[in-house]
């Protein structure tokens, strides 16, 4: 069986109890058969087995961390962790449910706190090398006009996305409007997205940090109940990353150096990312909330992976 719809069947069976059923005073329903519950017990220990295994394949690192982009390095402060592009690749597709084959250049979480934890949020890291992207036109974008073509070019990504077997998204809108600093030369924004009939917004919230050559992109996946404990750690992540010396925004040379054929405007609307003028069908990171299922309870999982950490 699949796992995410293994893990979301265990989910809903686990939340029918009859003691919950005989204290509100309605009637008790049928106890589950003995198969049933057998069948119940043997998918919670494939399940529990499948995910200490995929946390045992996990190697949180802190400190100074050089991006195999060679252009930027983090320093991962002990209240996160930093997860290879290799095992990032494993959360994104296996654990919460994305497409496979993407592309980052790592990941970020809270320290102390699982990838299988439906409560956890990360941070993906990419880098796109288009050419230094001039931020002239940063204060006279519309955001309001800017986010009506990206719900449209979301729409028209659905035919991609369901063409391909995933759910059709519908950008919500801004969570938090887009927000640039023309000193450090960064920027960012959140938006809410629904995936499908889910009833659980997704949060995307999107930090870029402008370098000489390109732009080094930062995205938070989380449920949109997370905003506030994200902008609580933002100014934090917002230093974990910094271009190296040579990379920087400042060291960008007109006469030597590439100039993007975009602007501020077009990395809010994502075209940076998008392989034909539309958002591109897997751009769009997600986490399935349905996969965690009986590892709160138990504290299993929690344990083995606080006692990886390291340095």
């Amino acid at each position: 069986m699949n796992k995410t719809l293994l893990a979301f069947s265990l989910c809903t069976a686990l939340t029918i109890t009859p003691s919950f059923a005989s204290i509100s005073g309605t009637e008790q329903p049928a106890s589950p058969s003995t198969e049933t519950t057998d069948q119940l017990n043997a998918e919670q220990q494939a399940y529990l087995a499948w995910a200490e295994n995929f946390e045992k394949n996990l190697h949180p690192q802190t400190g100074k961390i050089a991006l195999a982009n060679g252009v930027a390095t983090l320093d991962v402060p002990d209240n996160f962790y930093y997860l290879s592009p290799e095992e990032s690749e494993k959360v994104l597709a296996e654990a919460w449910g994305n497409p496979p084959g993407q592309t980052t250049l790592g990941m970020l979480f809270p320290a102390g706190a699982s990838p299988l934890d439906g409560q956890t949020w990360g941070v993906t890291i990419q880098y796109e090398e288009d050419g230094y992207v001039s931020d002239e036109n940063a204060g006279d974008i519309n955001y309001d006009e800017l986010l009506t073509q990206m719900q449209s070019d979301v729409r028209e990504s659905n035919k991609q996305r369901q063409q391909a077997g995933y759910e059709a998204i519908d950008l919500v809108g801004w969570a938090t409007s887009p927000r640039y600093n023309p000193d450090t030369h960064k920027m960012y924004w959140s938006k809410e997205l629904k995936f499908g009939d889910d009833e659980e917004h997704t949060l995307n919230y999107n930090i870029r940090l402008l370098g000489r050559q390109g732009v080094l992109v930062l995205n938070f996946i989380a449920s949109m109940p997370q905003l506030p404990d994200i902008e609580r750690s933002l100014n934090e992540v917002l230093d974990i990353a910094e271009f190296d010396q040579g990379n920087r925004y400042e060291d960008f040379n007109p006469e030597l150096d590439k100039v993007a054929a975009y602007g501020i405007g077009a990395l809010v609307a994502g075209k940076v990312l998008a392989k034909t003028g539309l958002i591109a069908a897997a751009l769009i990171f997600l986490k399935k909330f349905g996969v965690i299922i009986v590892v709160a309870a138990g504290g299993l999982l929690s344990r083995v992976f606080k006692g990886k950490k390291s340095s």
